[in-house]
C-alpha cells in the first residue's frame, strides 16, 4: 500500500511546477526591462532637443559712445539701456569704449553716460581709441592707439584692463603682426577681450536707421521679435559649436553695441536666454574662464574666439551663425520688419583655402568670409 501511493506521488504531473518557473522568470524578466527603460529614460537628452550642460552667458556693449541710432538721442539710449538692464536684473555687463569717439558731435556727455553705467553696476573696457582695422595698421600704430584708450580709461572706476579688436581683426593672415601685438597686450598687462557669439546686431540697426530715413514703416514688434530671435539663436550656434570644439561650454561673452536696439529690447532678449535655459553672469565671470589663455594660431584669425579654437581644432566650415552673413540677415529683415518681398539671398558663402589671398582693397581673406562684417 506504501509504495503505490510512493509511485503516484512521485508520479504526479510536472506542468504546475513549470508554469510557477515561468511565471517567475516572467516578472523577472519585466523588472529588468523596466528598469532598463528607466535608465534610458534618465540617460536620455531633456525633452526639446536642450543641451544636458549648463549653459552661461555675459553680455558685451562696443562702440561706446556709439553714433546715434534711429530713434534715441544718445542720453536717452543710455538711460534707457540703465534702467532695462536693471529691469532685468543683469547685475553687470561690459562696455567697451573708443574714447575718440568723445570728440565727435554724438560723443558729447559721453564722459557722464560712461560714469552712469559704472555707477549702474557695469565695467569699462578697451576697445581702442579711433577703432582701427588691425589689417590695415602697423602693429606699432595699432599699439599706440589702444595706449591712448588705456590713458583715457585706466583712471576711472570700473575699468577692467581687457582689450576687444575693433572688427574682431586679431591680425587676420600676417602672423608676424599678430605675434606683435599679442606681445604688446601680454606686455600691458591686457588680456583679450574676445566675444564667443555674435549676431551681428549692427548690421539689424544699420538696416533700421536706413527704413527710417527713407520713410518706410518700421514694424517694431516685427523688430523687437527679430532681434531677441536672432541673438538666441547665436548664443545656441556658437555654443554648439565651442561644445565640439573645447568638450565644454565655456563662459560665453554675447558680442552687441550700445545701440537703440539694445536699449530696447535688451530685457526682452535676457528674458528669452533664461526661458531657453542660460544662466546670465558678470562680465568677471566669464573673463575668469581659462579660454583667456587661448592663443589659437589658425591662418587667418579673425571673428569670434569660438570660431578660431573650432577651426584650429579641424571642425569644417561653417563654423559661424549663419545670419552673420548679411544677405541672409537682410532678407529676412525686409521680409519680416519692412513686409517686403525680399530677393534671393544667393547661395551660403564658404570658406576660403587655408591659403588666405588678398582680396580687392588688400584685406587678407578670411576663415569666416563674414568676419570682415564684424563692428
Amino acid at each position: 500500500m506504501n509504495t503505490i501511493i510512493s509511485r503516484r506521488i512521485d508520479s504526479r504531473p510536472l506542468w504546475p511546477a513549470l508554469t510557477r518557473a515561468m511565471f517567475c522568470l516572467a516578472i523577472m524578466l519585466v523588472a529588468v526591462l523596466i528598469g532598463t527603460r528607466a535608465v534610458a529614460q534618465e540617460a536620455a537628452p531633456p525633452p526639446g532637443g536642450a543641451p544636458p550642460h549648463a549653459r552661461r552667458i555675459a553680455l558685451s556693449f562696443d562702440d561706446v559712445p556709439r553714433s546715434l541710432g534711429p530713434w534715441l538721442s544718445a542720453e536717452e539710449r543710455s538711460a534707457r539701456l540703465i534702467a532695462a538692464l536693471a529691469e532685468a536684473r543683469v547685475t553687470q555687463a561690459a562696455f567697451f569704449v573708443n574714447p575718440a569717439n568723445l570728440s565727435a558731435d554724438y560723443g558729447a556727455g559721453g564722459e557722464a553716460r560712461i560714469a552712469a553705467y559704472v555707477q549702474a553696476g557695469h565695467v569699462i573696457a578697451n576697445h581702442s581709441n579711433t577703432h582701427p582695422h588691425l589689417n590695415a595698421t602697423p602693429a606699432s600704430d595699432f599699439l599706440a592707439d589702444l595706449d591712448a584708450a588705456t590713458a583715457w580709461l585706466s583712471v576711472r572706476p570700473g575699468y577692467r584692463p581687457w582689450f576687444r579688436f575693433p572688427y574682431l581683426d586679431e591680425g587676420g593672415a600676417d602672423r608676424e603682426k599678430r605675434a606683435a601685438v599679442r606681445a604688446g597686450l601680454a606686455a600691458r598687462g591686457l588680456i583679450n577681450g574676445y566675444a564667443t557669439a555674435d549676431g551681428s546686431d549692427w548690421n539689424m540697426e544699420a538696416l533700421t536707421i536706413a527704413a527710417v530715413r527713407d520713410g518706410r514703416a518700421v514694424n517694431r514688434d516685427a523688430l523687437r521679435d527679430l532681434y531677441v530671435e536672432t541673438m538666441v539663436e547665436a548664443a545656441n550656434t556658437y555654443d554648439a559649436i565651442a561644445v565640439r570644439a573645447l568638450g565644454r561650454s565655456p563662459a560665453h561673452v554675447m558680442l552687441l553695441h550700445e545701440t537703440d536696439l539694445a536699449a530696447y529690447y535688451i530685457a526682452d532678449l535676457v528674458a528669452a536666454l533664461r526661458a531657453d535655459g542660460w544662466t546670465i553672469i558678470t562680465a568677471d565671470e566669464a573673463y575668469a574662464d581659462p579660454l583667456t589663455q587661448a592663443r589659437p594660431e589658425v591662418p587667418v584669425l579673425q571673428g569670434t574666439i569660438t570660431e578660431m579654437m573650432a577651426w584650429a581644432a579641424g571642425l569644417p566650415a561653417p563654423r559661424w551663425y549663419g545670419r552673420n552673413d548679411t544677405r541672409i540677415a537682410n532678407a529676412l529683415y525686409a521680409e519680416r520688419v519692412l513686409g517686403e518681398a525680399a530677393a534671393n539671398p544667393g547661395p551660403r558663402p564658404v570658406a576660403v583655402a587655408p591659403a588666405a589671398p588678398v582680396r580687392a582693397g588688400g584685406f587678407p581673406a578670411v576663415s569666416n568670409p563674414l568676419a570682415t562684417a564684424h563692428e
